[in-house]
């Protein structure tokens, strides 16, 4: 198994590298971070005339988790629509829902409208039932078709056994507005045009102090520094330390992926589709078809990092356990990486101080919403749009660390025995 390097950053294409900053830079807009959120709005103020604008990151573009999730591209949050819908009511609700549907689209266009190779896949994504009782899928397709405007597919039990040959699930349901892709790639496909466009971007170049100077900002790198009217912050689960309340707001929650040896033929013998998939349990696997026959799998959180050999184990116990004809393949990869996450599973996102903008706490369902949460702020600043305002409800609320941590970990082995417990109920073993 090749060691910490993960397969996207294996068999991605040479990227270009962006020298470290070196000196004093003024710019309008300073971004710290070059993940999804800091690309994306990026290169959203560079597209509405906004050019004059620095990028710092402290490793390579998307090292976090922008480069290394599972590339599922679909709408919503990790909060779920229920959620919105009691905290926020109809209107907001499907206003920010429709955002990420919107981000969708953006992806899909600005794929196409840049030539960016990272083996998009427009197939859908397929949300399995692991459990016999249908009535969870029935009410969320309902809610979504009533309060949000979105229409999944009811696929049934037979219909899904001709797409995947497990006896793991029942039904299904299957979100047409959604891809999956190689989310390095795609990143690195944004910090091109981004640059095309004008923008600065510098790696090898962590912010070590944010510091107010007048009417603006100073970011200090070890070697430079940018003064800028506006900064944003968007660290996502590698955290800067540049202020504390931002900081304190996010968990730093790991996750994990591997990648398989090519299976040629014999992928087509257990998943015919090449939608992506995920199941209804809270403890979800999450899994799709590459282009090179292989499965990428991933699944499980934890509040600290695995080995890839830790790694390996504990996921292709849970393939196995879908689809056991898989006995003895080969694991190729395996990585893992960190998430922010905010207590209330939202993204915060909006003006914390003059000029001081955020756009962190994306983990566990980041693509699109890093997407709408680019345009968002690339249309505060460039154009005084108050659409930031719509997250306000969630804001930047202390995550409790570090009893945080112990308390997620807690959450997840509760809901982990709950899948377990529902499993034995239905006389299956998990």
């Amino acid at each position: 198994m090749t060691g910490l390097a993960s397969y996207y950053r294996a068999s991605a294409a040479t990227a270009p590298t962006h020298p470290p900053l070196s000196g004093t830079r003024e710019a309008a807009v300073c971004i710290v971070g070059a993940g999804f959120a800091g690309l994306n709005t990026a290169l959203g103020l560079a597209e509405r005339g906004q050019r004059d604008v620095v990028v710092l990151e402290s490793d390579t573009v998307a090292h976090g988790a922008s480069g290394r999730n599972g590339g599922f591209v679909f709408g919503g949050f990790s909060r779920g629509e229920d959620a919105l819908l009691a905290e926020l009511g109809p209107v907001a609700a499907r206003r920010l829902y429709q955002g990420t549907q919107d981000a969708v689209d953006l992806i899909r266009a600005r794929i196409a409208r840049h030539a960016i190779a990272c083996q998009s896949t427009d197939a859908g994504v397929l949300w399995a039932n692991w459990f016999r009782d249908p009535a969870p899928l029935r009410a969320r397709q309902a809610l979504l078709a009533e309060h949000f405007g979105t229409s999944w597919d009811w696929v049934s039990r037979e219909q899904l056994a001709g797409l995947v040959t497990t006896r793991r699930y029942s039904e299904a349901l299957f979100e047409r507005n959604a891809l999956h892709f190689n989310p390095l790639d795609y990143a690195h496909g944004l910090a091109r045009v981004a640059g095309e466009l004008g923008v600065a971007l510098h790696e090898g170049s962590p912010a070590i102090a944010l510091e107010r100077v007048g009417q603006g900002w100073r970011v200090r790198t070890p070697q430079g520094e940018v003064l800028a009217k506006q900064v944003v912050l968007s660290c996502g689960g590698y955290l800067a330390g540049l202020r504390r309340d931002v900081d304190a707001g996010v968990l730093s929650i790991a996750t994990y992926v591997m990648v398989t040896e090519p299976l040629g033929a014999r992928l087509d013998d257990v998943i015919r589709t090449r939608a992506a998939i995920y199941d209804t349990r809270f403890a979800f696997d999450y899994y799709r078809a590459l282009p090179d026959s292989r499965i990428l799998w991933g699944g499980r959180i934890s509040v600290r990092d695995r080995s890839p050999e830790a790694v390996k184990r504990l996921l292709l116990r849970d393939l196995l356990k879908v689809y056991p004809q898989l006995e003895g393949i080969g694991i190729d990869f395996a990585w893992s990486g960190l998430m922010s996450y905010a207590r209330h599973q939202m993204p915060q996102v909006g003006q914390i101080d003059e000029g001081l903008w955020l756009g962190q706490a994306f983990g566990g369902h980041g693509v699109a919403p890093t997407t709408f949460a680019g345009e968002v702020l690339a249309a505060a600043i460039a154009e005084n749009d108050p659409r930031w305002r719509e997250f306000s409800r969630y804001g930047l609320v202390s995550a409790l660390k570090p009893a945080g941590f112990l308390g997620a970990q807690l959450s997840y082995w509760w809901y982990q025995a709950r899948d377990a417990w529902q499993d034995r109920r239905e006389g299956r073993a998990i």
